[in-house]
This record gives C-alpha cells, sequence and structure tokens, in this order.
C-alpha cells in the first residue's frame, strides 16, 4: 500500500500546542488516524498527526489560522509506512491523573501504581484516553461529585472507550451503571475495556442512537449521566435527557467548545436544569448541571 505522512508542529507556546491538537482532533477534516502531543524540553512542544492519506497541507495551515486567529507555526510533512498508527504512535502517551483517577496505557502497568482509582486504557479505535480536554474535564466533574454525594443509577451517554463509565464504577461501587453508543466499535472496545479494568460485571454497554434503546428505558430515571459528545448533539438530546434524569439528578456535558457553551445551558436550563459548576481546560468546557424541576 501507499505510504501515508506524518504532520509535526514544534510550538513553543503549551496553549498553543495544545489548540493545534484539539483543533486536528476535533475540528478540522480529515481528522488525523492518529495524534500525539509530547513536551520536548522547556519552551518546547511537539504535535504530530499520522495520516494514511495525506492531507492538503495548505488548505489545513489555512483553516488552523481562521480557527487560531493567527498564522500557524510551519508545518513539517513526511512520508510514513503504512502502519497502524493508532497504537504506535500512541503506546507512549504518558499517564494522566484527573482527581482520584489515573489513566494509563499498559505500557505503564508496570509505573503506575495499580489501585481501586487506576484505569488502563489503550489508545485505538474508540474515543477516550484522557489526553483530550474534554474527557479529563469529565473525569474531574466524576471525582467531585462523587466525593460529595452517592449515586445509584449512572448513564455513559457516548462512552467511546468507556473511561467515564470505568471511573463511575470506581468510584460508586454500588451503582448500577450503563454505557452506550452510537458506533458498533466503540461498543466492543468499551466492552474490552471493561473486563481489562475488572468492571465488565458492573457495566451494561450497550449500543444505542441516543436514549432510544429498551434496556435504557427500563433503567431510567438516572441520578447522573455524563455525555460527552458534540454541542449540537447534546442540545438535541436535552429534552430526552430531562426525562430520563430525576429530579435532584446531575448532568456532566462536554465535548464543547467554550464558546457554544452558553447555546448548551440554556437548552438544559429549558427543560428544568441549573448549572451549578462550568470548567474550562484550553479552549474546552465541561458543565455539571442539577435538575431542579
Amino acid at each position: 500500500m501507499a505510504p501515508g505522512s506524518k504532520l509535526t508542529f514544534i510550538v513553543t507556546e503549551q496553549d498553543l500546542a495544545r489548540s493545534i491538537y484539539g483543533a486536528l482532533q476535533d475540528l478540522i477534516e480529515p481528522a488525523p488516524d492518529a495524534l500525539t502531543l509530547f513536551e520536548e524540553g522547556p519552551d518546547k512542544w511537539r504535535v504530530e498527526g499520522y495520516y494514511a492519506t495525506t492531507p492538503d497541507a495548505a488548505a489545513l495551515a489555512g483553516r488552523l489560522e481562521c480557527i487560531l486567529e493567527r498564522p500557524p507555526p510551519p508545518l513539517n510533512v513526511v512520508p510514513v509506512p503504512d502502519l497502524n498508527w493508532v497504537a504506535i504512535s500512541q503506546a507512549a502517551l504518558p499517564s494522566v491523573t484527573a482527581g482520584r483517577f489515573v489513566v494509563h496505557g499498559s505500557h505503564d502497568s508496570g509505573r503506575v501504581p495499580q489501585g481501586p482509582n487506576s484505569i488502563m486504557i489503550d489508545a485505538g479505535e474508540a474515543f477516550g484516553t484522557a489526553h483530550h480536554a474534554t474527557t479529563l474535564g469529565c473525569l474531574l466533574a466524576i471525582n467531585k461529585l462523587t466525593r460529595a454525594k452517592s449515586f445509584r443509577h449512572v448513564l455513559d451517554l457516548g462512552c467511546g472507550s468507556g473511561v467515564l463509565a470505568i471511573a463511575a464504577a470506581r468510584a460508586l461501587p454500588k451503582a448500577q451503571i450503563f454505557a452506550t453508543d452510537v458506533d458498533p466499535q466503540s461498543v466492543t472496545v468499551a466492552v474490552q475495556n471493561m473486563r481489562a479494568n475488572g468492571v465488565d460485571q458492573r457495566v451494561a454497554v450497550t449500543r444505542a442512537e441516543g436514549l432510544d434503546h429498551h434496556a435504557l428505558r427500563h433503567a431510567a430515571p438516572f441520578d447522573l449521566v455524563i455525555a460527552n459528545i458534540l454541542a449540537g448533539p447534546l442540545c438535541a438530546l436535552a429534552s430526552n435527557v430531562a426525562e430520563a434524569v430525576y429530579r435532584g439528578g446531575f448532568l456532566v456535558l462536554s465535548g464543547l467548545l467554550s464558546p457554544e457553551a452558553a447555546r448548551v445551558i440554556a437548552a438544559y436550563r429549558a427543560q428544568g436544569f441549573a448549572l451549578k459548576e462550568h470548567r474550562r481546560i484550553d479552549d474546552w468546557s465541561t458543565l455539571t448541571l442539577i435538575k431542579r424541576s
């Protein structure tokens, strides 16, 4: 097969490096097959994207300039062999600490203390290794909520790798937890991750479009719903989510850029929710809301 390509940015500002990483992952098509961000030394960060088919570098740089509202740093493009860069390039990703949780790959199992709050997630074909600001924001919100309150019925809506459902299972040993995703591959990966983390008997993973599944209708209402998806789907699902949450129940919503937060907050306020916390990490927002009526 023809070789793909590796796009590299060397960046001297950490916030800019994170913004480029987020833009490549979520805002620019085609998305890379794999993406990494590493600190290379004092005031130097490397962002690398691996593509099976080489994108138009000039168009990509122009799109980045519009998103960043400044010229991007120089872009270097080199050919690479046709390999599974999702696994190879992310195998060296460092562990991430989010409150009590430590998320790590299997390559770090010998270096990361193994305990009730250790979560092993290998990079693969589903979103969610805690390196993205939205996953990190959700983990921090789960950590805070579960230290203050006990939850019994939890839903991870759009679970991706299943990392958030696993975190809920770690923090809430008596809870009944459901995890759903519309993507069959994500469901397969999530099931594997539940098993690898020893929570497969406590987390039910189901393929579902939104909340349209008999298992969810039977399990509702929930006292905690976590949805790390996108602003548009979050707004579209607001009324359905409201019906599935107890009065006094909580929502953790993410997957949205900070300028989109006001639209999402308004959609859920119209359904009887009140904003408890708005956490911003880089250009991304995580919202914690409570159902008042």
